[in-house]
């Protein structure tokens, strides 16, 4: 029997997905920092996307675009192997949401064309409740090997997540404890046995005028403890204050619960996590090194030292049509942070789309990863982006020594040598380099070469000069992305990549290295991160 291609890639593509579905690496655990295959104890990255799945419709969003199968495909085209599917409180909690028709909600919110995409794309869904259309997503996930994480976002069904919403902080209007730990409780039972569910996300952003450390210490604590009594499989993620950015106030109070490796935290980080207009109008380089000093000061702390857990970055996100110039500098220094600490994250978000938000129906999400229509990338250049930070690059239990990959930010590409030893910026196949003291040369892995600056604007090379100061390298700047050498007259030159078109590295006069309030020059070409690797 002879089959077409057709035929031949739809077998290989069923085998895959059996292939993933048999090797899962699930229950998850964690060992230090890192997450972990529970059994094997080999570290397991989590490259997550957000699925929104929490406001009115209570529904995940883009069933009225395409089949619920297209879409997980897409999902695992992009090389995300998990998903943070969100959920509201109410709709486990309360059979006037839950137990509904989704047909009925639709039409309740007076979303007649979001129904009838619902029926050509998905139409065994409009019959079912929501909670039974939410089942079904997380089983079609499982079933195409992609992992989930499950957030309560909110309470009562709607966007999240301004400041006063009723939504925020325990004992808000929305915000019942008790209610929301019977939701907790509900989720984690149901989902008990689901061997794609890792792990539980156990409130978006807590926020506005009544939060506080001690109902924080009290409730999570108890939330936390009750998730893992109805499901000791699932990682227990856990936020903290002023919108999921800080967890500083376990420097001195830790958690001190005992959850059998289970305990994960969770931060959010965004342009606008602060003022956002710093972006626009003071020194990238340095708004970005304070943006990573608070990062480490609020979050970053709790993945490193004696008593260090994971940290995952359950949400990041940026205007994806590329319109936000603050949101294209925060990108780039979110990115080297990321990739320099090998982070597991989430991004948000996946819909291109909405069926209603905020008392509109149908409107767009520029954060969307997938376009308005869900037919393919908003941001062209996404999986060039993305490609180094959806990769393990530390393995902790490897026997390899530790290297560098030169990692730029800006295009997401990585300084490599070809064959003949000519040096570009290319897609992060990468080559690896050692590095070992600023002021030392950045040397080839398994050759005697070396980077060498050659003058300003010209070419970076390899070289067997090593001992020369252009061939000795310093991390300056604030923010320690640039990487200086010295030209024969005693003048920084920093590594520059050409132009996010082109693969050459030159070097160059370096950019806003200095503290100077008043150099608005951007210098994001020059940013390179050395990014430790094992693997």
């Amino acid at each position: 029997m002879r089959v077409s291609s057709s035929q031949a890639a739809l077998i290989l593509y069923l085998l895959l997905v059996l292939f993933i579905n048999s090797t899962s690496p699930l229950p998850l655990s964690t060992d230090g920092r890192w997450i972990v295959d529970a059994t094997t104890g080999r570290r397991v990255k989590l490259a997550c996307v957000n699925w929104a799945a929490h406001l009115e419709p209570m529904l995940a969003e883009g069933l009225d675009k395409k089949p619920l199968g297209d879409i997980i495909a897409k999902i695992r085209r992009l090389r995300f192997n998990c998903v943070r599917l969100t959920w509201a409180t109410h709709m486990f909690t309360q059979p006037g949401h839950g137990e509904r028709p989704v047909v009925e909600t639709l039409d309740a919110l007076g979303l007649a064309k979001a129904k009838g995409g619902v029926a050509r794309n998905n139409p065994l869904v409009l019959n079912m409740t929501h909670v039974e259309a939410y089942d079904a997503v997380v089983d079609e996930l499982g079933k195409r090997g992609v992992m989930v994480v499950l957030d309560n976002h909110v309470s009562k069904p709607q966007w999240c997540c301004p400041y006063d919403d009723g939504n925020g902080f325990f004992g808000d209007e929305y915000f019942d404890p008790e209610e929301w730990l019977r939701g907790l409780v509900a989720v984690a039972g149901r989902f008990n046995g689901k061997r794609q569910v890792v792990g539980m996300s156990m409130r978006n952003e807590l926020r506005g005028s009544r939060q506080n450390e001690h109902d924080w210490y009290r409730y999570v604590r108890t939330g936390a403890t009750k998730v893992h009594e109805a499901n000791p499989n699932v990682l227990v993620i856990v936020s903290g204050l002023s919108w999921a950015s800080n967890l500083g106030f376990l420097r001195k109070r830790p958690m001190g619960l005992n959850l059998d490796r289970k305990l994960v935290y969770e931060a959010h980080w965004y342009s606008f996590s602060g003022d956002r207009k710093i972006w626009e109008v003071q020194p990238v380089d340095r708004v970005c090194a304070d943006a990573v000093q608070r990062m480490d000061d609020q979050a970053g702390f709790l993945a490193s030292g004696p008593d260090a857990a994971p940290l995952f970055l359950g949400e990041f996100g940026f205007d994806q049509s590329r319109k936000s110039l603050a949101d294209d500098r925060f990108l780039s220094c979110f990115m080297g942070y990321a990739a320099g600490r090998d982070l597991d994250w989430a991004l948000w978000v996946l819909q291109g789309s909405y069926y209603y938000r905020e008392g509109v129906a149908g409107p767009e999400e520029t954060f969307g990863v997938l376009d308005f229509n869900w037919d393919g990338l908003r941001y062209p250049k996404f999986k060039e982006r993305f490609q180094l930070v959806q990769t393990m690059s530390q393995d902790p239990i490897s026997n390899s020594s530790m290297s560098y990959i030169m990692y730029h930010p800006q295009s997401g590409h990585c300084i490599r040598a070809n064959i003949n030893h000519e040096v570009g910026a290319t897609e992060c196949r990468w080559s690896t380099w050692s590095h070992d003291r600023d002021g030392g040369p950045i040397r080839l892995v398994g050759t005697p070469l070396c980077l060498k600056a050659l003058g300003d604007g010209l070419p970076v090379t390899l070289s067997d000069d090593c001992s020369s100061r252009r061939s000795a390298w310093t991390s300056i700047s604030n923010s320690k992305l640039h990487v200086a050498a010295m030209d024969e007259h005693g003048n920084r030159l920093c590594l520059e990549k050409k132009s996010n078109e082109s693969s050459v590295v030159l070097t160059s006069k370096c950019i806003c290295v200095d503290d100077d309030s008043g150099c608005m020059e951007n210098p994001q070409g020059q940013w390179f991160k050395f990014v430790p690797t094992n693997t």
